[in-house]
């Protein structure tokens, strides 16, 4: 029996041995992860001193780039704090700036895409015009011969037939691409569409209107390519009679 309390006395002292390690292994990792990782506050958020005087021990500042001073007294410098702060505020209105001069950008870039994509349309629109216009002389002189020329022999139908068929190829291209004559008869002179050429005191018509064509005027889309030259009727003079008027009257007696 003596013997067994011996044995049993001389193991404990190794076991309290090996227990008292293992707990100070524990607390020692305890602690350094406690020392890595910044301390939060009630709340639950991370300190801004706890960060900065990690920063402070990680990078030093310029007056003590070790960054010994200030974690041997214990604090940190207030000054340090308030340049970040600082810095930070610099840095969002940076990035304000830059917001605001990107959304310019691209605003300008957007007025002058469309411009440009408008002058392009004005400029095809422009020599359309002036190639149609160059061609307009040709339409009236096939037109005039259509009108003067009487075929008296089946040559002359013949030659008279090819060259309408020309004239017929030709309007029809000209309607493809977008030109149709103006038909102003009877219609109110308006001078953005025609030029009067020619008054004439009538009760036929009411004053202002188209009489008649003396040439004819051509549109493309909504542009002028040629004015239609026209007759319009004017009030006539009191007491005077029209032509027609006399001439029903020189008929009746």
């Amino acid at each position: 029996m003596d013997e067994e309390k011996q044995l049993e006395n001389t193991q404990s002292p190794t076991n309290d041995i090996v227990e008292g390690s293992e707990s100070m292994a524990g607390e020692t990792t305890a602690a350094q992860g406690s020392a890595n990782s910044p301390q939060e506050d009630a709340s639950g958020s991370p300190d801004l001193e706890v960060y900065a005087q990690a920063y402070a021990e990680t990078n030093g500042t310029a007056d003590d780039p070790t960054g010994q001073e200030d974690v041997a007294s214990g604090g940190v410098d207030p000054a340090f704090v308030q340049s970040l702060l600082q810095e930070n505020e610099s840095l969002k209105s940076q990035q304000e700036e830059l917001r605001s001069v990107y959304a310019r950008l691209a605003a300008d870039f957007d007025n002058f895409r469309k411009r440009t994509q408008k002058e392009k349309e004005d400029l095809e629109v422009q020599i359309k015009c002036s190639t149609l216009k160059e061609l307009l002389p040709v339409v009236d002189n096939f037109e005039r011969a259509r009108s003067q020329i009487k075929p008296q022999t089946d040559s002359e139908m013949n030659i008279h037939k090819s060259y309408q068929s020309v004239y017929k190829q030709m309007v029809d291209c000209l309607k493809r691409t977008g030109v149709a004559p103006m038909r102003p008869e009877g219609q109110e002179f308006d001078p953005n569409l025609h030029e009067a050429v020619m008054r004439e005191a009538t009760d036929q018509f009411p004053e202002g209107t188209v009489m008649e064509e003396l040439m004819r005027g051509y549109i493309l889309g909504e542009r002028v390519l040629r004015h239609a030259m026209v007759k319009v009727a004017a009030a006539p003079e009191p007491g005077a009679q029209s032509e027609e008027t006399a001439q029903e009257e020189s008929t009746e007696s």
